[in-house]
C-alpha cells in the first residue's frame, strides 16, 4: 500500500528545496500535455504519457525523474544528469537550475512512443 494517495500528498512530504521544483515539473507536464494523467505508483509521482510511466522523486539535495528506458536521441543532453550509478534515472540538484527544455523534449519523446 502507497504512503500517499495523490502526487498533492507527496509533494508536500518532500524537503523545502523539493516542493517547488516537482511543482514546476508537474506543470511543465501538463502545459505540454494537457491530457497527461496522474497517479501514484511505487510511491511516487507517475505521469502516463503516450502509454509509458515517467515518474519524478524528491530527495534533500536533488530531484530525480524516471524517463525509464533510454531516449537515444536525447542521450547526449542526458548524460550530465544521469544519476552515478544508474541506467534510466537522471538527477537534477537543487543547486542548479532546472533544465525545463530538456524535461519537455522527455516528456514529448515519450508521448511519441506509445
Amino acid at each position: 500500500m502507497s504512503k500517499y494517495k495523490t502526487i498533492d500528498e507527496y509533494i508536500e512530504a518532500q524537503p523545502d528545496d523539493a516542493k517547488n521544483r516537482l511543482s514546476e515539473i508537474r506543470k511543465l507536464f501538463h502545459k505540454v500535455l494537457p491530457n497527461t494523467e496522474e497517479s501514484i505508483m511505487y510511491d511516487l509521482p507517475a505521469f502516463t504519457v503516450g502509454g509509458y510511466h515517467l515518474y519524478m522523486s524528491g530527495y534533500k539535495n536533488h530531484i530525480g525523474m524516471y524517463p525509464m528506458y533510454g531516449i537515444p536521441e536525447l542521450g547526449e543532453e542526458m548524460l550530465p544528469y544521469r544519476g552515478k550509478g544508474t541506467k534510466d534515472a537522471l538527477h537534477f540538484k537543487h543547486s542548479e537550475p532546472l533544465p525545463l527544455d530538456l524535461i519537455e523534449k522527455i516528456i514529448k519523446a515519450k508521448d511519441g512512443a506509445g
